[in-house]
């Protein structure tokens, strides 16, 4: 295929010569209960290969520090899964998995061992539920020898501030009479003292990245009662209780720490767990995206590149802030490399992503139909849309003047 020097593609770069071959990276998120995002990679590959025989395809998994946060930076660094007893939610047991890699190391989802799906519809209450189990899943990743830890805190069924977790990991906390409390929702206003000697001896040696796309502080209206309770169980009687509970634990950390954790963004998060992670832990809170970015080591993978194709099952004005498609938009605008995006579907706001370096957007969806349709035919209307994608990039580079 012959290739004019210095002609713009549709996509707005410069293409290569004439005996050049093209360069795609492929950083799909899945497409929850659909295709995962090997199976995007591997039809990307397929269809760039049928418009441009020559093409030089890579493809890296990407998650935004949500559900698949695990499994993606794994994949990409040929890292380990490994498994750990824990306690759930309600302390009860259960195996939870955490992955290894590069030596030193560990990313954890706190939703493998804290989630909301974890808790049966009737029984949520998040005075009842505990972070116990994603201080057991640190504490594995302790004594391993791991001492680089990444922890996505989205998805939990808590609200406990943590006190679980840090319970887990040697920190005790004693009510007025001074009996050991357990780390419930329902604990955080009966603390009266709280003693970090027994806090893990290798906390001071590892460095803790918390992946944390939200901002609200750890009380008040917008803060991690009123804000995300209510999902998880709580009626206004108990979220009533649980702010109190809450401002009191804040007040019992600024007297031991110093630290007012309302004045650090994302100390809400996961019901508080944000706040624990920092003040206990010294972890530095970042977005989700960007975390899991920087731990594949993306920048790397876009050497010589020509053109990324990302995308998510659905694509509205909630991806611009902290998604995929957002995060891989804008380091490929600092590199001056063009992305598109291939979707499920659109829904309100999704053009807003043209402001974060996606410079197209293609939908799968072929005309109306129902979702479960749409999913049977996941991968049928994946490749339409790949293929219409290529086609343009084709019809760009054949453009003069």
């Amino acid at each position: 295929m012959a290739v004019v020097i210095g002609c713009r593609s549709a996509f707005g770069f410069s293409v290569r010569g004439k005996g050049q071959a093209m360069k795609f990276l492929f950083a799909s998120d899945s497409f929850k209960g659909s295709l995962s995002s090997e199976e995007i990679t591997g039809i990307l590959t397929e269809e760039a290969k049928s418009i441009f025989p020559d093409c030089e395809c890579s493809g890296v998994s990407v998650a935004d520090g949500g559900e698949g946060t695990i499994e993606a930076v794994i994949d990409a660094m040929n890292g380990q899964i490994r498994t750990a007893l824990v306690h759930g939610p309600l302390m009860e047991e259960t195996t939870a998995v955490y992955g290894v890699f590069g030596g030193s190391h560990a990313v954890i989802e706190m939703a493998k061992a804290s989630g909301l799906p974890m808790v049966p519809a009737e029984k949520r209450n998040p005075l009842h539920t505990t972070t116990y189990g994603t201080g057991e899943l640190i504490k594995a990743a302790l004594d391993e020898g791991l001492r680089n830890i990444a922890i996505a805190i989205g998805g939990s069924a808590t609200n406990d501030g943590g006190m679980g977790a840090m319970t887990a990991l040697g920190v005790k906390f004693f009510d007025k009479a001074g009996n050991l409390l357990t780390g419930y929702g329902a604990d955080l206003g009966q603390i009266d003292r709280i003693d970090v000697s027994g806090l893990h001896p290798a906390v001071k040696e590892t460095e803790f990245t918390v992946m944390c796309d939200v901002t609200n502080p750890l009380t008040g209206q917008n803060g991690a009662t009123y804000t995300f309770g209510k999902q998880k169980g709580g009626t206004p009687e108990i979220l009533k209780l649980l702010e109190s509970n809450m401002k009191s634990y804040a007040g019992k950390l600024l007297d031991l720490t110093g630290i007012d954790v309302d004045q650090i963004q994302g100390t809400g998060a996961a019901g508080g767990l944000g706040a624990a992670l920092n003040v206990f832990l010294n972890a530095s809170m970042k977005s989700g995206i960007e975390t899991v970015l920087d731990l594949i080591g993306f920048d790397t993978l876009l050497e010589g590149v020509d053109l990324v194709v990302t995308g998510e099952g659905r694509m509205d004005w909630q991806s611009a802030f902290g998604k995929v498609p957002s995060g891989i938009g804008m380091r490929c605008r600092k590199r001056g490399i063009p992305a598109v995006a291939i979707v499920g579907g659109m829904g309100d706001g999704a053009e807003k992503i043209y402001e974060y370096g996606i410079e197209s957007i293609t939908t799968t969806i072929q005309g109306a139909m129902p979702v479960e349709e749409a999913m049977e035919r996941s991968v049928e209307l994946y490749r339409g849309a790949a293929q219409r994608t290529f086609r343009m990039l084709r019809a760009g580079m054949s453009l003069k003047g």
